[in-house]
């Protein structure tokens, strides 16, 4: 373990890492596609991490994540680029609330079934019930029971 004293080794696996280079906005445009599309390394890299408290320890794990999460993003704008742009400029005008952005939403999504045979899917969703991305009207009340 560094403190902030100590120089960086460059020579390090770690310092070698690709950053992804996305702000908030396009991120949790994607973060339904980047679970499902990368939900091996991402629970490849959640069971390391609870083997061990070292961040050393799971850096492999974490470098399949970010180049899954590199590579559908590229693929998002590269096929969809239009309907990514349209619905993460929405979460940022809109304070990153998905209510306001159901319309590109709803766009991004059959772009991405359409080109990348990707379904978005929320965890958890209650079986049976239409997901709430996909309600074409759905009614807002002071509060939700």
């Amino acid at each position: 373990m560094t403190d902030s004293a100590t120089p960086i080794d460059s020579s390090s696996p770690s310092t070698r890492i690709q950053e992804l280079g996305a702000t908030s906005g396009p991120l949790k445009s994607a973060a339904f596609f980047i679970g499902a599309y990368c939900k091996e390394y991402n629970e490849d890299f959640m069971l390391c991490k609870s083997e061990s408290r070292d961040p050393e320890h799971c850096l492999k794990e974490g470098r399949k994540v970010t180049r899954c999460a590199i590579d559908l993003i590229t693929k998002m704008q590269e096929n969809c680029g239009a309907q990514f742009k349209e619905h993460w400029g929405c979460l940022e005008k809109n304070n990153q609330a998905y209510y306001m952005c159901r319309q590109p939403e709803r766009v991004l999504n059959s772009c991405m079934f359409e080109k990348l045979g990707l379904l978005k899917t929320i965890p958890g969703s209650p079986e049976g019930k239409k997901p709430i991305h996909e309600i074409e009207k759905p009614i807002f009340t002071g509060v939700q029971k």
